[in-house]
């Protein structure tokens, strides 16, 4: 005997997941008008990369330069239509500061562990960030600065991220500092890289960049307290505490997500800024 209420479940349940996929794919973006993106070829990495760039709003109107700040996981900066758990609000946060900053945001892929993670891991391999950094400072900066009114000294140059990408932003200022001279690094999977992070900064003998730390106190990682501690332990036994060039921001309650990292964006641009 047939049963009627599974053949009308059955009948449903394509009915909904398409009905689910429509409402999705019909979702409008939300990216400020500032707001577009381009596609360049990234031969380090054997692959081309969509890139978000954000321009202040009286970026047409005005002749000046702006500073530069360059993200990883563009998706999830500025469009909930293409963020994987809520975006970061970057335009809106930076239109309402009226801010004068230009974002470059570079787009990740199914080798996000690959990219952004400085050297390889015993169990989850990576180790690419080398050629990711070049393709930013030897291909997109250039390309940036070069069509855009930048800023182009690492004065005026940030780069700024969150788990896989707050760990490379940070390798970024010790392997480039001529290039970047300011990093957010949120939430930072030092873990991943944890002997070979500590040993490079027992290493550097000087160290200019200027560094937001923060992270949540609910992350779901015993380590990443202990992890950024030792970290800033080591920066601030490069240079003197004095100097205030390093900030660092426990969230109480914050977890490893977006709605974290959107909350503390303000925070982080203006105390670097």
């Amino acid at each position: 005997m047939f049963n009627l209420n599974n053949i009308a479940l059955k009948s449903v349940f394509p009915l909904l997941f398409f009905f689910i996929i429509n409402v999705l794919n019909a979702q409008e973006s939300t990216a400020s008008k500032q707001v577009s993106t381009f596609t360049i070829d990234a031969p380090q990495l054997k692959s081309s990369k969509k890139i978000w760039l954000y321009l202040p709003k009286n970026y047409a109107t005005s002749t000046k330069k702006y500073p530069v700040i360059y993200m990883h996981d563009a998706q999830n900066l500025f469009d909930a239509k293409t963020s994987f758990a809520g975006e970061w609000n970057v335009d809106e946060k930076l239109d309402s500061l009226n801010a004068q900053v230009i974002v470059v945001g570079i787009e990740n892929n199914d080798k996000r562990m690959e990219e952004l993670t400085p050297f390889p891991h015993p169990k989850y391999n990576g180790g690419k960030a080398d050629q990711y950094l070049d393709f930013i400072v030897s291909t997109l900066k250039p390309e940036i600065d070069k069509k855009y009114r930048t800023k182009s000294d690492a004065k005026h140059t940030t780069i700024m991220g969150s788990s896989l990408g707050g760990l490379v932003s940070f390798y970024a200022i010790l392997k480039y500092p001529k290039v970047f001279g300011k990093a957010g690094v949120f939430s930072p999977s030092f873990w991943f890289n944890r002997n070979q992070i500590n040993e490079m900064l027992e290493k550097t003998k000087t160290l200019k960049a200027k560094i937001y730390f923060m992270c949540g106190d609910n992350e779901g990682d015993a380590d990443v307290i202990p992890d950024l501690n030792k970290v800033e332990y080591l920066v601030n036994s490069i240079r003197c505490q004095c100097k205030m060039l390093n900030k660092k921001t426990i969230v109480k309650g914050g977890q490893h997500n977006e709605k974290l990292w959107r909350d503390g964006f303000v925070k982080a641009y203006l105390w670097l800024f």
